[in-house]
């Protein structure tokens, strides 16, 4: 990258720089999604034309019965499939979840400069998110105490302060910290959470489709994702101090003072402690709203907290309040934010700025919508599944390759949800018929869902990163956001598929 430093690269680092410029030479982000929707509309009408299908058993709640499904392929090029495309658009992108996820995140989250607890420190974020909370948390206080240091001792003695914010990480490594922690290790857990709820009913419709009596439990895989867990932990850190930090080199942007409380040390002094009290009085709006018996954040039926529950469902909402409520407490006791007027402002320039992810949502929701149009999707699925039958492997090497085929069709197929629904009916009676248990076809999917999500332009959140990406450095584009996270995707995928295959080997429980 352009601020790395002088010091001579390692072979790595001069493989990373190589794949950020040929990435960045492709055509704007948004282009190469025009271009998908293209090559997946000439490729539906291709598979339309020589009549492809495939043939598999489902569950058929209706009738209490196993019936044969046949999933056709569907032109994208016939009046039915232009139909579907001309009057779909607006549908399409208002289903795309993570459009609404942003905006509230960023109406909680992002703060103007002054209104938040980041007063006296670098104002620019440093993580793309939060995930793994033990990766986050000491980096972030990594970089927030070189950047107080630093810009205290700029008041005293500025040529010292200067040179001691010249060694702060780039901001681009604490994305790429957030964005790993978060995509690449999705879908494992030290708690219950709303999408284990799904994965499980989705697995326990599969399993019926062999055995009607058979169920696995929420916490099937739970031993499993609380060690994956503790490994990702340590491996992402590592990964983010050995290779990403190094190869970007320190920050080298322009500091400016001149937007800080700088000769106010009792605002300095005040603004922490409301902040503090904001956090808490909404930390304690959170708790009435979510402990007492019948609180409106339980579930109605079980009463239960952790799992499928509202409180779990709208944990965006809630962090999005507390930071907002926060932000503005630190604003009104540093003096920075005298007015209700400012609060509005701040928000709407936190949405000003989303006009361009906008933009590569709206495409990204229709380039994910043909393919399962077309029924794309379920004719590769079901195809590699008889190709895993065919090869006849011991269970080891079948789970092995259930999360190579996960893998390779993770590119096209983001969401977990959206992809174990096509997968579920195909893969686990399949497995289960080769005496595979469900509980080992679960986890298998937990490792081979996640990092790929890392650095397929198709994640909607991977277009959040590049915007983030452009606003360090004005050169950013694909191929950065690819660079920065291709050392996580395949360290992360060799490591934890070795985890998985030593869980295998000791027969240890997946969960209980």
């Amino acid at each position: 990258m352009a601020d790395a430093t002088a010091v001579r690269k390692t072979r790595m680092q001069r493989i990373l720089d190589a794949v950020e410029r040929a990435g960045n030479c492709a055509p704007h982000p948004a282009m190469i999604f025009v271009y998908l929707i293209l090559l997946v509309a000439v490729l539906s009408a291709v598979l339309g034309l020589v009549g492809a299908s495939v043939t598999y058993w489902v569950w058929n709640p209706e009738t209490s019965d196993y019936e044969q499904r046949t999933t056709v392929a569907r032109s994208l090029l016939t009046v039915d499939g232009f139909r579907f495309m001309y009057t779909g658009v607006v549908a399409n992108f208002m289903s795309s979840t993570a459009v609404g996820v942003i905006i509230v995140a960023m109406l909680g989250g992002r703060r103007r400069r002054g209104e938040g607890a980041d007063q006296g420190l670098d104002p620019r974020p440093r993580t793309g998110g939060t995930g793994l909370g033990p990766v986050l948390t000491p980096r972030l206080h990594r970089h927030r105490l070189v950047d107080r240091g630093g810009r205290r001792l700029s008041r005293a003695h500025p040529a010292l302060g200067g040179r001691l914010l010249q060694h702060r990480p780039t901001s681009i490594a604490g994305l790429g910290l957030g964005f790993a922690s978060v995509a690449a290790a999705f879908l494992v857990n030290v708690l219950i959470v709303p999408v284990d709820g799904i994965l499980t009913e989705m697995t326990n419709d599969a399993i019926a489709l062999i055995d009607a009596e058979r169920q696995i439990s929420l916490t099937a895989t739970f031993w499993f994702s609380v060690g994956s867990v503790v490994v990702l932990t340590v491996l992402i850190a590592l990964i983010t101090d050995r290779i990403i930090e190094p190869r970007l080199g320190p920050y080298r942007g322009e500091y400016r003072l001149e937007e800080e409380t700088a000769g106010k040390p009792e605002a300095e002094a005040r603004g922490p402690r409301w902040a503090l009290w904001g956090l808490l009085g909404s930390l304690a709006f959170v708790a009435l709203t979510t402990l007492p018996p019948g609180a409106p954040l339980r579930d109605p039926e079980t009463g239960a907290i952790i799992g499928a529950t509202p409180f779990m469902n709208s944990l965006i909402v809630t962090i999005a309040l507390v930071f907002r409520v926060s932000g503005i407490c630190y604003g009104e006791g540093s003096g920075t934010m005298t007015h209700v007027d400012q609060v509005v402002d701040a928000m709407a320039k936190s949405l000003s700025s989303l006009s361009g992810l906008l933009l590569f949502l709206f495409v990204i929701s229709q380039s994910l919508a043909f393919p399962n149009y077309s029924n794309i999707a379920p004719l590769v699925a079901v195809s590699l599944a008889d190709v895993l039958q065919r090869l006849d492997l011991d269970t080891l090497r079948l789970l092995i390759g259930f999360i190579v085929v996960t893998l390779l069709l993770d590119v096209i197929i983001t969401g977990a949800i959206p992809k174990w629904a096509i997968f579920a009916p195909i893969f686990i009676p399949l497995l289960m018929r080769l005496d595979v248990p469900p509980e080992a076809v679960l986890a298998a999917y937990r490792v081979a869902d996640s990092p790929i999500d890392a650095i397929t332009p198709l994640n909607a959140y991977f277009a959040l990163v590049d915007t983030f990406c452009q606003k360090y450095q004005q050169d950013a584009g694909v191929g950065t956001v690819i660079a920065l996270m291709l050392p996580y995707l395949l360290i992360l995928m060799a490591v934890w598929m070795a985890f998985f295959a030593l869980w295998q080997l000791a027969g240890l429980p997946w969960g209980f």
